[in-house]
């Protein structure tokens, strides 16, 4: 029943759509592709490898929860003006797949770059109703593979340029490669005892799996489920038993949750800090380093190795 509201309330957005008054898309040069992007993230991916060949509007902003977000008639609109959607995919940006489904029907590309990442890679969650963990970011190899998916998904879109997006491409995954050797090497840095990265939402798995990290979330994979007080206590426990220096909220998710944590450390005896706001499923603002994919990778292992490198006290 719930399903069937929603699909409802899917069509009624795409009628006001295509009766109101279209947004204009921001301006964009001669021939070029007027792509809509979710987030944020996908948005910079996808400027990377389509340079000034490609117009991105992203829907979504620094600070804003993807699992969370619901579409509005103007989202739509601008989705329904686009020459192709492209969206993060693993069911990221929750309820919102099923306008993907209904765009696509109407003849609007969609593309989820996730889906250029072999399944073997990806961490299954329990707790994500049996489906794969999104936040496939956090391990830039997989990004990788995301960004040959975009530059394969553009060249279809526009077979003209294919081999300049293929140039992109290269010189935008040497980039990347060198970024998750910087992730490496500051991360091993760390004895690895103080590797436990302990944030807000279950969202660096990835992280954890690939750069060697203990890595514990108060909040599931999506936010929508909300931390109980045994999850607290839970938390509580395992960072006054392994002495962790440092925990971390994030810019997208509220602070609350990590604060309760840090309490109750501090009702039993211990310390612990709160480091630096990490970037889990939006970028930065769009003039800072954090505004694009690498800066914002650089940026929280800096901001994890250094708050993890110094005791509580």
């Amino acid at each position: 029943m719930a399903k069937c509201h929603y699909r409802i309330c899917v069509l009624v957005l795409l009628i006001l759509a295509g009766c109101g008054p279209q947004k204009k898309q921001p301006p964009a040069s001669p021939g070029a592709l007027r792509i809509v992007a979710t987030t944020n993230l996908v948005a910079d991916l996808v400027a990377q490898i389509g340079e000034d060949r490609v117009s991105v509007t992203a829907l979504m902003g620094p600070g804003i929860d993807p699992h969370l977000y619901k579409a509005s008639a103007g989202d739509v609109s601008r989705m329904s003006g686009a020459d192709a959607i492209f969206y993060s995919g693993l069911h990221l940006e929750g309820k919102m797949t099923e306008l993907f489904e209904q765009m696509q029907e109407r003849g609007r590309p969609t593309v989820a770059v996730t889906d250029g990442i072999d399944r073997e890679r990806l961490l299954e969650s329990v707790n994500f109703g049996g489906n794969y963990d999104p936040h496939v970011w956090f391990d830039v190899t997989l990004w990788m593979a995301a960004a040959e998916h975009v530059a394969q998904e553009l060249g279809l879109l526009d077979p003209v340029n294919e081999a300049a997006y293929s140039r992109a491409l290269d010189g935008y995954l040497a980039e990347l490669h060198e970024t998750d050797t910087y992730v490496r090497e500051r991360a091993m840095t760390l004895a690895e005892e103080r590797r436990v990265l302990i944030t807000s939402h279950d969202a660096f798995g990835y992280f954890g799996r690939a750069y060697g990290f203990d890595v514990r979330g108060l909040q599931g994979i999506s936010t929508v489920a909300e931390a109980g007080a045994a999850d607290v206590a839970t938390l509580v426990s395992f960072i006054a038993a392994n002495q962790v220096p440092a925990i971390f909220v994030e810019t997208s998710v509220s602070p609350r949750g990590i604060e309760a944590v840090r309490e109750g450390v501090r009702a039993k005896g211990g310390a612990v800090r709160i480091g630096a706001s990490l970037f889990s499923d939006a970028l930065g603002m769009p003039d800072s380093p954090e505004g694009e994919y690498t800066g914002m990778v650089r940026y929280n292992v800096d901001s994890i190795v250094d708050a993890l490198s110094t005791n509580a006290n």
